[in-house]
């Protein structure tokens, strides 16, 4: 699994490419919010409210997965790195340095 990335609601999560990902039952019960510029769509259950998978502003050809509702992984062995949701704009530039990208 790649690095992850502990989101303000608390949740480790995995960035993949959308090609990898592949949503296998459930589709029925997600509902779909996007603010601001639109770009992020933030992706819950529409009966208990878990935030199960977005394509992130920042990498908008990516999917991040809230590792929680990934079958057989053990989210206590996983190892977050944080992101400063409060100074989004200079943490995700800090991070596009960092990365490269």
């Amino acid at each position: 699994m790649q690095l992850l990335d502990l989101h303000e609601e608390g949740h480790p999560a995995s960035t993949v490419p959308r090609e990898d990902f592949e949503l296998l039952r459930g589709d029925e019960a997600l509902t779909t919010y996007q603010f601001n510029t639109n770009t992020a769509k933030h992706i819950f259950c529409k009966y208990c409210g878990i935030h199960s998978f977005y394509v992130p502003r920042l990498h908008p050809d990516r999917i991040s997965v809230n590792a929680r509702c990934l079958e057989d992984v053990d989210v206590s062995a996983l190892r977050p790195r944080f992101f400063d949701g409060q100074n989004w704009e200079e943490a995700a530039r800090t991070r596009r340095v960092a990365e490269g990208t």
